[in-house]
């Protein structure tokens, strides 16, 4: 059990920055449709996968850590513009939705091998 504690972790950080993005995405008085359609828009990365295993890991990695989307949340409060802050929170969202799935961050040997599990 104790060595299924880092992927539980992660998962249970997955849920918390899902359930907090889509609580301030909300509180913020965002709509439904925009979140509709754009909550899996950062799948679109992983097209990435057709120049190969090295460029996919990499495009859908950029796509799927943090960094982005908090940078971005940053700069939208900062700038007061609500769609910044809006995007920020969708992206937010689905990374937080996808390591609550077990979907981690690859690894260039395949799309498969992820920093979680082994999907």
């Amino acid at each position: 059990m104790i060595d299924q504690l880092p992927a539980r972790l992660l998962r249970l950080e997955g849920l918390a920055v899902a359930v907090g993005a889509v609580v301030l995405y909300f509180d913020q008085g965002f709509g439904w449709l925009a979140l509709l359609l754009l909550i899996l828009t950062p799948d679109l990365s992983a097209l990435g996968y057709l120049a190969g295993n090295r460029i996919g890991a990499a495009s859908y990695d950029l796509a799927h850590t943090y960094v982005g989307p908090v940078a971005l949340g940053v700069a939208g409060i900062l700038a007061a513009s609500g769609t910044a802050t809006q995007l920020a929170l969708i992206w937010l969202a689905h990374i937080g939705a996808d390591r609550l799935l077990g979907y981690g961050l690859k690894y260039p040997t395949g799309f498969r091998d992820t920093h979680i599990q082994r999907v």
